[in-house]
């Protein structure tokens, strides 16, 4: 039994069938959940669109014409957008994932389903049988608990991914990868944007120096960030707009509210209680290494309701080894390589520890940089640059962090991913020879500084 038909949920149930077992899987919305529909694939379409229009201003810089080319107004190419968008979502529409499940031998019960007991789940009203429970119910967007919120024109992030307006002006609450997504695209189109982040660095909890990279990107592309300053209050104002009033004594308005302060596991009125599991107080299963509720033999949680590593790429690795320990094996997760990664242009793009955090483990740290403007490939495609930050464990001669912001660095982060995981020596590493001219040439001289610093 799979509890929500979202990245984890549909792969473990697919997963199963295939190998011939009897699954159901339980979904109140949609296959696929939201990534598909409402989260990473129409921003990342909306970002690219946003991108394709800003390169053409640029046409004549990149000597791809003589002279500027016109542009529609944005609110027209805006609408070609948003169609564009949901036509890479399906319309929002599961009709195809659920015909390709239910294919697979799954069986598809339409409705929330909550616990009702061991080995019992009340699924839309038919009571479903159990002998291994998957949770896989995914997260919520956080509203945050801000006076007056409720009376102004805001939206989710969800909301701003399936609606076709385009406001004139927004403001964009949360700095992390969701936030600073949003506020691109959005400003790709024209569309005033403050971007307001309570703390001090854009995407907390990576290095200070990256946050600082990054906040310099969306304020190249338009986006007044705010930084190190929480909103107090929000108001409607007589024209129907958003007033939000920032701690600094500040006041924006803006047509409206985008809510991008995070997201929380949904696991509130699943019946976890009758089984004797307490989510922590974020709302987050606590599982073992395979991936098996804490304290549970038949139950498991895989995806963002573990709160552990809440991407798709991230529930698709928790899935894998759910399904696998469902079908006999005695798979252990390993999470010291799951890249982060925020979809801007350029692209952050981190994985492993950041220094602060290996020092705080009680690692040997050492670090490397590299600027991002002194790699040819930079000046042939007429980018800005950027930074790439190498961290190492001194004694045991690995890499254990990279982390960067740089054109493609979504991508080029992959070799620095695999090293981590493969505990690549730095030697070996730094004796790589890259094709000339790409950005991966970036890792070249910072792991040769490594790799040097080792006994």
């Amino acid at each position: 039994m799979v509890l929500g038909a979202g990245s984890a949920g549909e792969w473990i149930a697919g997963g199963v069938a295939d190998a011939g077992g009897s699954v159901a899987l339980v979904e109140a919305l949609r296959v696929g959940g939201e990534c598909p529909y409402v989260a990473c694939i129409p921003s990342k379409a909306m970002l690219r669109s946003a991108l394709a229009r800003t390169q053409a201003r640029r046409i004549v810089d990149l000597a791809g014409a003589s002279a500027p080319i016109p542009l529609d107004a944005d609110e027209l190419a805006y609408r070609a957008a948003t169609d564009r968008r949901d036509r890479l979502s399906s319309g929002r529409d599961d009709t195809g994932a659920a015909e390709s499940i239910t294919r697979r031998g799954v069986t598809l019960v339409r409705g929330r389903g909550r616990v009702t007991g061991p080995g019992v789940v009340d699924a839309g009203g038919r009571q479903l049988g159990y002998r291994d429970l998957i949770v896989a119910t995914g997260s919520r967007p956080v509203i945050p608990p801000i006076e007056g919120l409720d009376r102004i024109p805001a939206w989710t992030s969800d909301q701003a991914l399936s609606a076709a307006e385009r406001p004139a002006a927004v403001i964009v609450l949360g700095g992390g990868a969701v936030g600073c997504e949003l506020a691109q695209a959005y400003a790709g189109f024209g569309v005033t944007v403050t971007l307001v982040e309570a703390a001090s660095q854009l995407v907390s909890g990576e290095d200070a120096a990256i946050g600082a990279e990054l906040a310099t990107v969306l304020r190249g592309g338009g986006v007044d960030v705010r930084l190190g300053t929480a909103v107090t209050a929000v108001a409607a104002t007589a024209g129907g707009r958003a007033r939000v009033r920032l701690e600094d004594g500040q006041a924006i308005e803006a047509e409206r509210v985008v809510l991008a302060v995070g997201r929380v596991p949904a696991t509130g009125g699943l019946g976890l209680d009758t089984l004797g599991i307490t989510p922590d107080d974020a709302g987050g299963m606590a599982v073992d290494a395979q991936c098996r509720a804490e304290g549970q033999a038949h139950v498991w949680a895989a995806g963002d309701v573990t709160g552990i590593a809440p991407y798709t790429h991230g529930a698709n690795y928790q899935a894998r080894v759910v399904t696998e320990n469902l079908l006999g094996g005695s798979r252990a997760a390993d999470y010291r390589a799951i890249p982060r990664i925020v979809y801007t242009h350029p692209p952050m793009a981190c994985v492993g520890m950041t220094a602060e955090q290996a020092r705080a483990a009680g690692i040997d740290v050492i670090t490397a940089t590299m600027d991002l403007s002194e790699l040819a490939r930079t000046n042939t495609d007429g980018e800005a640059g950027g930074l790439l930050i190498l961290v190492a464990d001194r004694r045991q001669a690995v890499l254990i962090g990279a982390a960067a912001v740089g054109p493609g660095a979504d991508d080029w982060i992959s070799e620095a991913t695999v090293a981590i995981h493969a505990r690549v020596p730095l030697r070996e590493l730094a004796d790589i020879v890259h094709p000339f001219p790409t950005f991966g040439q970036a890792y070249e001289v910072p792991l040769r500084e490594l790799a040097a610093q080792i006994a």
